[in-house]
């Protein structure tokens, strides 16, 4: 009877675990400094590897203490310090060309194009559409599928 026990309390502990690191694979986070250091490993004495600016997004793929190792949309890796990163309010675009509309459907009248690697403010979802900012102000729908990010 307490080999079972045993058995499945080592069950539950290891299903617990893959569900965490599931949690952290899915969680966005943005860059809230104005601009952030990623490097090659979870402290200052480790090499820069790039420079964000704030709004960034980055998903999450493993924590150590108050570094977060994360990847961007090109699906590079590298670390920044928890503190330099917030609630994500970004999305990058993942396609080569996204079109923005004016409403979120494919018949929208179209407003403007988007590039590859393109940084949007999130304003709101609607089903499988996200209303976005451009930096020079412009807004408008783009199908969700076509964007990176949280």
């Amino acid at each position: 009877m307490s080999i079972r026990i045993t058995t499945l309390f080592r069950f539950l502990i290891a299903a617990l675990a893959l569900h965490a690191a599931g949690a952290w694979a899915q969680q966005f986070v943005g860059i809230t400094a104005r601009e952030a250091n990623m490097r090659s490993g979870p402290g200052t004495h480790h090499a820069v590897t790039w420079s964000l600016s704030r709004g960034y997004p980055l998903q999450v793929v493993a924590r150590r203490g108050d570094w977060l190792q994360v990847r961007d949309v090109e699906r590079d890796t590298g670390w920044v310090h928890r503190s330099l990163t917030g609630k994500s309010t970004h999305m990058a675009v993942k396609a080569r060309v996204a079109n923005l509309r004016q409403q979120p459907r494919t018949s929208g009248r179209l407003v403007g194009r988007l590039a590859h690697g393109d940084m949007v403010r999130t304003l709101e979802r609607r089903g499988d559409w996200v209303r976005v900012r451009q930096a020079d102000g412009r807004a408008g729908w783009v199908a969700r599928r076509l964007l990176w990010g949280g």
